[in-house]
């Protein structure tokens, strides 16, 4: 999401209130791990015939 001061403030996926972390404590998560949820939930409602 962004920084302040030492801090870099996250927020979930979907959305949600932010959080401050400490960036010493962050790794890069892959894309396809990050998207992999909303890909299942997606494939979900199409087999439910969803949109």
């Amino acid at each position: 999401m962004g920084h302040v001061g030492p801090h870099v403030q996250l927020r979930p996926l979907g959305g949600g209130r932010e959080w401050d972390a400490d960036p010493a404590r962050l790794e890069r998560v892959p894309v396809s791990t990050a998207l992999r949820p909303l890909v299942a939930e997606a494939n979900a409602r199409s087999r439910k015939g969803e949109r």
